[in-house]
């Protein structure tokens, strides 16, 4: 082994895997460097993948050719679509999955990718000359020589975890921190902060009293996370939900002074939107109950996940606790919920590509960023591999827009606004979430990857005559014309008014009692057009029907993100001396030579930065 490659990848979460696979797909000769090689793709906390924009999330990745969605998909025991009630732009798949095959699934893909190496191994020095990566050090006393270096290692660095006033090392429970590697970055000028996030008790099934619980069953419709997977192979499973209650809460708040969140032992700040149990009945005291979610680990283990519970106070406090809850009276538990601090970098020291802008060809993806979720770290691992490629073999910097994906939003927001708590994507962080839809991330996103070479030509092809089924549809309903004698009847028993005079099929498909399926059982010729469609039959009318009834708002979104991208064309890096332009405010001046924005576009997105200091700006450009 000669130790030499293009791309060396540290860690091997879901950033890791995804970057690794995508430089190693795109021809980079790549490593991939992991503690341990039976823990690739390690589901840390909950066995889950999607979620609220985070689903979309996948969906892009999936799209972009990489393979979270595939793995979800192959490993899934129970699917939801989330926030159906609400229009197409809200709905966001969900995934629970066998923790254990989800690992081996992820080692089958990476094991038999050409170009692609395992190396199991700890990394403990950065190896820099002149500002530039060459290469890395390890604690077998390896050192690997490199063009880029992509660092995705999660919570591992100086990782300590916490179960009540009890602190134990580690980058995860039985696993070891990483040390010294956070510092040889450092000593370049990068700086770094202290987050912490946390996991709840693992539960024995047999001590389970289900029948206090409500059952929440799954949907096995033609949903999927990738858009060229099969069909679910795995047994689909049962969730259940309980709550929490005011005996509950009254023996965790008897045992807040040994919580490390509130006795000081913790300095850290964890994720808002996923609170510990102790931080929910502090931060909501007159709230008498707190819903749970217990989830299977697996298709066939007794272990279940109890969502909702996260937690680092004393393990007989956790214990004591949950036995007031009536199914969970007799418990007994596989460990203990734990919260974990971890060292990250701010990611305003970052360019969109994801490279340091400290250190050339050094990358940064997943919760070294400040983020948290496998979604937001896989879609920073994917854009990583491939910029991480470019940089080692030319061409134009891969970026993906505000307006052209969730990961464009996430990289955005992390290298504008910084992070002051672990950011957790949400569909309101989107400005543009109705032109970002689950549904029509390959419509976005595939033909850019194929021009990249991520995706294959069959993959490709498979676009193609996707989206020109759709524009079938589309194009029929609009040439189409209805006559009111023959259709009211039918109009009726749909539930919807009847005609008083002709009109096209799309005005009918735009009422919201009627869909494309519906209104086709009574229009042969239209149900012709659709018979014909044999491949993703169900996923080709759901993007047509979703593109016919919001095409009004899509249209506007996507003018009111055309003129946004004016400014996004208005390169200013590089063209100022911030310091000395006394007409912009203090705040502005000070962000502005921190973050040191591409464009105009990206300067207006700066907190701080005010609507005068963007115009004193265009002004100077003026000139």
């Amino acid at each position: 082994m000669d130790f030499k490659y293009d791309v060396i990848v540290i860690g091997a979460g879901h950033a890791g895997c995804e970057a690794a696979a995508a430089s190693a797909n795109l021809g980079s000769k790549t490593c991939l460097i992991t503690m341990d090689m039976n823990k690739i793709g390690q589901m840390s906390c909950n066995p889950a993948v999607g979620g609220i924009a985070k689903g979309q999330i996948v969906r892009e990745i999936d799209a972009l050719g990489g393979y979270m969605g595939l793995v979800t998909d192959r490993t899934a025991i129970q699917f939801r679509m989330l926030n159906r009630s609400k229009g197409p732009a809200m709905w966001s798949p969900r995934a629970q999955c066998d923790r254990g095959k989800f690992i081996w699934a992820w080692r089958e893909i990476l094991e038999n990718i050409p170009n692609l190496h395992i190396w199991q191994d700890t990394v403990e020095e950065l190896l820099v000359e002149d500002g530039e990566v060459t290469g890395v050090t390890t604690c077998w006393g390896v050192t690997f020589q490199a063009k880029c270096v992509i660092l995705t290692a999660g919570t591992f660095l100086n990782g300590l975890m916490h179960v009540g006033r009890k602190m134990l090392a580690g980058g995860r429970c039985a696993e070891p921190a990483s040390y010294h590697l956070t510092e040889s970055i450092a000593k370049h000028g990068i700086t770094f902060g202290r987050m912490k996030t946390g996991t709840p008790v693992r539960i024995d099934a047999r001590s389970v009293h289900f029948d206090q619980m409500e059952v929440q069953d799954g949907e096995n419709d033609f949903h999927r996370f990738s858009f060229i997977s099969e069909p679910r192979k795995l047994k689909q499973l049962q969730c259940w939900t309980c709550y929490t209650n005011e005996a509950s809460h009254e023996i965790l708040r008897n045992g807040l002074a040994d919580s490390p969140l509130y006795n000081g032992q913790i300095q850290s700040v964890g994720p808002r939107y996923c609170p510990s149990i102790e931080t929910k009945i502090v931060t909501f005291p007159d709230k008498p109950q707190h819903q749970l979610f217990l989830e299977p680990e697996g298709e066939s283990t007794n272990e279940l996940y109890l969502n909702g519970f996260s937690s680092s106070l004393p393990m007989d406090i956790q214990i004591a606790a949950l036995k007031q809850i009536p199914a969970f009276k007799d418990l007994i538990i596989y460990r203990p919920g734990y919260a974990i601090e971890y060292d990250y970098f701010d990611p305003t020291q970052l360019k969109h590509t994801l490279e340091t802008k400290a250190i050339k060809n050094l990358f940064m993806a997943g919760q070294v960023n400040g983020t948290t979720g496998y979604e937001e770290a896989g879609g920073q691992g994917i854009i990583a591999g491939i910029n991480a490629h470019i940089n080692c073999h030319g061409g134009e910097p891969f970026v993906l827009g505000r307006d052209e994906a969730y990961i464009g939003v996430l990289i955005d927001d992390l290298v504008t606004k910084g992070v002051d708590e672990p950011y957790r994507m949400f569909t309101s962080r989107a400005e543009y979430r109705i032109l970002l839809r689950q549904d029509d991330a390959d419509m976005r996103l595939t033909e850019r990857a194929y021009k990249l070479g991520l995706v294959k030509q069959d993959r490709y092809d498979m676009l193609v005559r996707k989206r020109e089924a759709v524009n079938g549809i589309i194009e029929f309903t609009r040439k189409f014309s209805i006559k009111a004698a023959l259709i009211n009847d039918a109009l009726v028993k749909l539930g919807t008014a009847p005609l008083t005079h002709g009109c096209k099929l799309i005005d009918l498909i735009i009422r919201p009692q009627i869909t494309i399926e519906s209104i086709a059982e009574y229009i042969p010729s239209f149900k012709a057009i659709l018979d014909k469609i044999t491949d993703r039959r169900e996923e080709i009318i759901e993007a047509a029907e979703v593109l016919i009834k919001y095409q009004g708002y899509i249209d506007r979104e996507r003018m009111i993100a055309d003129k946004i991208h004016r400014l996004e064309s208005i390169r200013i890096k590089g063209r100022f001396d911030y310091n000395s332009l006394n007409s912009l405010s203090t705040e502005a001046r000070q962000k502005l030579i921190k973050i040191d924005p591409e464009t105009l576009a990206q300067a207006s997105r700066i907190p701080g930065i005010s609507p005068s200091d963007i115009n004193v700006l265009l002004v100077l450009l003026g000139r």
